[in-house]
């Protein structure tokens, strides 16, 4: 019998917000909601954002912002400061904590030539260049010791420190005033794995269940975490700060280099908030990074290899050097080209707000940070331990392009992907739920060839699958390309739209482009109430660059739990439904506190190493430290028919 992976947690940050209890999904069709989840979500931004203090006393909150010891109730909060929490999330234009988008840091290269035979200049001895260049003279300079001057004769070449304006203005980050740094000692962490600490943290809290329970009821090895990055971690505490060291003048630290590999997102869960010794893996796929991975742990949890799996990403690219290589490329949506598409003048702003536009009239993509991870579980073991269950991933296919020009460009890969997604659900459930029932998580990046390619691959295989009015949505529209986790923003948005109802339509856009395909398709420009007319199945699509293609198949917890009521029987799943109760509730109150800005980060910097010394070890098995099941080393081969 093939394990079951269900989605038994969930969390992270994105620039929609917290991703727990299905917060960012909620931003996104914010204006769509009841009034009692609009009003939580608006609330939790705006104590993330620092705007408010909850005061545990008196059970209001202290207008922050304002600088006032004044205490307002949550209503006031709401009134004062909602529009400052929805103006601080989602794509807006870059702030001034990342870096100022008008004056940029760079050098300018400068040829400096003596006006007559020869120019002077005052340094300090220990400043000299080694070796001095030719045309250089060094003398002492009398009364001063270790200044000397200098005397060239020649062309000097120089660099020198000038700023200038980046031509992309726009970025999905996340809401303003939240910083990961604040909610543990970072310890001069790149900013990627402090979003990866806080990120897991999350969606370990989410789950309702505290991780030293389930990590007693399975062994040791069982479980696996697989993680990863793109881009590594290139700001000035990773691989960034190491590479420019030496044209800084400084010296590399002892972080820098370790911290920067893009193996970091799972080596950290590991180290600092699971404590795990189990599996680890760290795949990378480009922009369908996420999905690669997520097949690791779905692979291993159906052949019965790993019972917990937790799969994420965390990345930060909002970095000058990253965007002018994405700039470079033509994939960016610069400001010039946002006001040609909008008729602007050049000294009008364009809305950044809309610079991402999957499937409308679009000049390019919009980056973006993001952490997002999921917690999976067998689905015998969620039973046993009343694990709630958000949903199920039952496939990713994954295929390449085949010969290429353009390393960039799209290709036959992702028809195949997609292709069988759509299959293997049919397969599974049949044609006329698929055909009634499901909807499509887009690549969608904002691109021109996007959402001509992209489209038809959907509108191809709608036609031959027997597919109408198919519903497509692209949540990049709201939080940007963040690279390696964007598929895990569409896991996220996914299971808010099997919560709630609503598939988020692509509001960035005023009509789908005349190229896109969308004879069977359904892309709508505003949010789509499926509440009558129950979501089922979702199909997460990546096109990575390289040629990274890969479709997941998501089933909604509606239909697992069904499917779970007849592998396991009703009295079990009785069973299940009394324990889960209690989860729900824990998952609920870590809700309430983390809408208080309380987010219970786990970092255990150095706590409950394992002594080596006292590993048992026999030759069946080995007893870990700290863990209740020993891990198992009678390990079957599967060769022994050649020997």
């Amino acid at each position: 019998m093939v394990r079951l992976p269900v989605i038994v947690g969930f969390g992270g940050f994105s620039a929609a917000g917290r991703s727990s209890s299905h917060h960012a999904y909620r931003r996104t069709v914010i204006d769509s909601l009841d009034t009692n989840s609009r009003n939580q979500t608006l609330l939790g931004l705006a104590a993330m954002m620092k705007l408010v203090r909850f005061n545990q006393e008196s059970g209001l909150w202290l207008d922050v912002a304002a600088g006032l010891d004044e205490l307002l109730t949550e209503q006031a909060v709401l009134d004062k400061y909602t529009q400052t929490a929805l103006d601080g999330s989602l794509i807006r234009r870059i702030e001034p904590q990342y870096f100022d988008v008008d004056a940029v840091e760079w050098h300018k290269s400068v040829s400096l030539s003596p006006e007559a035979s020869q120019a002077t200049f005052l340094s300090r001895e220990r400043d000299l260049p080694e070796p001095l260049p030719a045309c250089w003279q060094v003398s002492p300079v009398d009364g001063e010791p270790g200044r000397v001057k200098v005397t060239i004769t020649d062309t000097l070449e120089a660099k020198v420190n000038s700023l200038r304006e980046m031509p992309v203005k726009a970025a999905g980050q996340l809401p303003s005033g939240y910083d990961p740094a604040d909610h543990y000692n970072a310890r001069f962490h790149p900013r990627a794995l402090q979003m990866a600490i806080v990120g897991a943290s999350d969606a370990v809290h989410s789950m309702g269940i505290a991780w030293d329970y389930v990590v007693a009821a399975v062994k040791p090895d069982e479980i696996g975490v697989y993680a990863s990055n793109a881009m590594s971690q290139l700001d000035e505490n990773g691989f960034g700060g190491m590479l420019q060291q030496r044209l800084k003048g400084g010296r590399v630290s002892a972080k820098q280099c370790p911290l920067g590999l893009n193996t970091m997102p799972a080596d950290f869960i590991n180290a600092y908030v699971l404590g795990s010794v189990g599996h680890t893996g760290a795949i990378v796929g480009a922009c369908a990074t996420f999905l690669y991975n997520l097949q690791a742990a779905i692979n291993d949890i159906t052949a019965g290899r790993r019972r917990v799996a937790v799969v994420g990403n965390a990345e930060a690219p909002l970095l000058p050097e990253v965007m002018d290589g994405y700039g470079a490329m033509g994939a960016l949506a610069s400001d010039e080209n946002l006001r040609k598409l909008d008729g602007l003048r050049p000294d009008q702003a364009p809305n950044h707000r809309r610079a991402s536009r999957p499937f409308g009239d679009n000049v390019g993509f919009t980056i973006a940070e993001s952490t997002q991870y999921v917690i999976l579980m067998d689905d015998a073991l969620a039973l046993e331990l009343g694990a709630d269950i958000h949903g199920a991933a039952t496939d990713v296919f994954i295929n390449a392009d085949g010969f290429k020009k353009s390393i960039s460009a799209p290709g036959p890969g992702n028809y195949i992907t997609m292709a069988k997604a759509v299959a293997s659900a049919i397969d599974l459930l049949g044609a006329e739920r698929v055909q009634k029932h499901s909807f499509i998580q887009a690549h969608g990046s904002s691109t021109p060839a996007n959402r001509v390619t992209e489209s038809e691959i959907f509108d191809r295989l709608a036609a031959v699958f027997g597919i109408e009015q198919w519903p497509v949505t692209a949540v990049k529209a709201y939080v940007g390309h963040s690279l390696a986790p964007a598929s895990a923003d569409q896991l996220v948005s996914t299971l808010g739209v099997f919560k709630y109802g609503f598939i988020p339509g692509v509001k960035t856009i005023d009509k789908v482009a005349e190229d896109v395909h969308q004879k069977h398709l359904l892309i709508p420009v505003s949010d789509l109430d499926q509440r009558n007319h129950t979501m089922d199945i979702a199909f997460l699509n990546s096109k990575g660059f390289g040629g990274n293609n890969a479709t997941a198949t998501i089933l909604s917890p509606n239909l697992v739990n069904d499917m779970l009521a007849k592998r396991h029987g009703e009295q079990a799943f009785s069973v299940y439904e009394r324990k889960r109760a209690e989860t729900r509730a824990a998952a609920n109150a870590y809700d309430e506190r983390a809408t208080k800005a309380q987010f219970d980060t786990i970092y255990k910097f150095g706590e409950g190493m394992i002594d080596e010394a006292e590993l048992n070890i026999s030759a069946t098995s080995m007893s870990v430290p700290g863990f209740a099941k020993p891990v198992n080393l009678v390990v079957p081969s599967g060769f022994k028919d050649m020997v």
